[in-house]
């Protein structure tokens, strides 16, 4: 009886290698699947299970999970305003973790004897894959043909001929990687420390050139409403802003960060959404938070944001900074007032119930009307006192000294 094994399915050469070598050369019945977080059209999912069949596996799934990306992870990126390297919103390292764990608990629920992954030696899904498998379904072997048999993609297409596979595998000058909060570009250029990603290379081109102003509604830390357009589902106010905001070219960069296996990386990214609701989320913060909630938000968002990247998405500790974070978004609720222009956008302002930036009790540099001058005299004197007392003990000590 032939082992099955459960294959993380894109459809693209590595994993259609994969069918190939797990099914014809090792003698696996190998089941596929691919995990929707949101990059995929319902024309592109149907062409993925195709593609699976006419390779040879024994059955396809597509296990839809967009919603639940949302309320357990992305949710919380934006509470914590989580930016890696003050740049990068995790685009592809948020969402591949999370396709590890749905991919893993497939396997589990069909009885699975092995799981199969087609990442690379080289990056950091091979570990996101592995340590999820290795935590939600222990017991099953975890298969990586591409790593082990270290193949070049020429070797893969060789391979793939000679079994009658007929496509065309051509590689495209760039890499890219869609999903709901945003997209990965890779190409040469990002292979060295100076090159950019030319306009060819963005995946949406600029058609945008009048600038217009929307408005941001969040209740509670989540997208309300987009551009007078209201939302009962955060996942989907994230797809019309990114519909609205990315034909002006917005949300374009390249991050430069440490990979979980050592070594420094470059990736360009395309995220309109994401940086716009990150930023005018923390304009909105700033307004109703107080001044040590912002600080403690973002020592731990900065530690989430980087346990999230390496792939420790399952540790307890995460649950337990989500419980913080969900918990400061309580006043978390107003109106974001937002301009879009070519490859820009400037925050405007905010309206919230909770602004702690009230007339009533004063105008920063201009009025007072909650404390008195001699208030402040004497809380200066307090507050300077430690210090005053520790000058004066170091010169009174350093001149004995001479």
């Amino acid at each position: 009886m032939s082992k099955k094994v459960v294959l993380a399915f894109s459809g693209g050469l590595d994993t259609s290698f994969c069918v190939k070598y797990l099914s014809e050369d090792q003698g696996y019945e190998v089941h596929s699947v691919l995990v929707d977080t949101g990059g995929f059209s319902d024309a592109e999912l149907k062409a993925i299970e195709n593609r699976a069949y006419s390779l040879g596996v024994k059955s396809h799934a597509t296990v839809s999970k967009t919603d639940d990306y949302y309320e357990q992870c992305l949710k919380y990126l934006i509470f914590g305003n989580v930016l890696k390297n003050n740049t990068y919103p995790l685009c592809v390292s948020a969402e591949r973790i999370f396709q590890a764990i749905a991919v893993a608990e497939y396997a589990k629920s069909i009885g699975a004897n092995a799981i199969a992954h087609g990442s690379t030696g080289a990056g950091n899904d091979q570990v996101r894959f592995d340590m999820a498998f290795r935590i939600i379904i222990p017991e099953a072997e975890i298969i990586t043909p591409i790593r082990d048999l270290k193949l070049s993609r020429e070797a893969e297409i060789d391979f793939l001929k000679a079994k009658g596979v007929e496509q065309e595998w051509h590689k495209a000058a760039y890499s890219i990687n869609k999903g709901l909060w945003g997209t990965s570009v890779g190409g040469r250029e990002t292979l060295t420390s100076h090159g950019f990603l030319p306009e060819e290379a963005w995946p949406t081109q600029v058609t945008k050139t009048e600038p217009t102003q929307i408005t941001l509604r969040f209740e509670g830390g989540e997208i309300k409403e987009v551009a007078g357009e209201s939302f009962d589902n955060p996942a989907n106010a994230i797809q019309k802003l990114t519909e609205l905001a990315g034909p002006y070219g917005i949300g374009r960069d390249i991050h430069v960060g440490d990979t979980i296996i050592g070594i420094k990386g470059r990736v360009g990214f395309e995220a309109p959404a994401p940086l716009i609701l990150l930023k005018a989320h923390h304009t909105l913060e700033k307004h109703v938070l107080t001044k040590w909630q912002l600080y403690w938000k973002d020592q731990l968002a900065n530690w989430y944001g980087s346990m999230l990247h390496e792939g420790q998405f399952l540790d307890p500790v995460m649950r337990n900074i989500e419980t913080f974070l969900a918990d400061t978004q309580g006043h978390v609720s107003g109106k974001v007032h937002v301009q879009l222009a070519p490859y820009r956008f400037q925050v405007l302002g905010i309206e919230s119930d909770y602004d702690l930036m009230s007339a009533k009790f004063g105008s920063y540099g201009e009025m007072n009307n909650a404390w008195t001058g001699d208030d402040v005299r004497g809380f200066s004197k307090v507050a300077s006192n430690q210090v005053m007392i520790y000058e004066r003990v170091k010169e009174s000590a350093e001149g004995k000294g001479e």
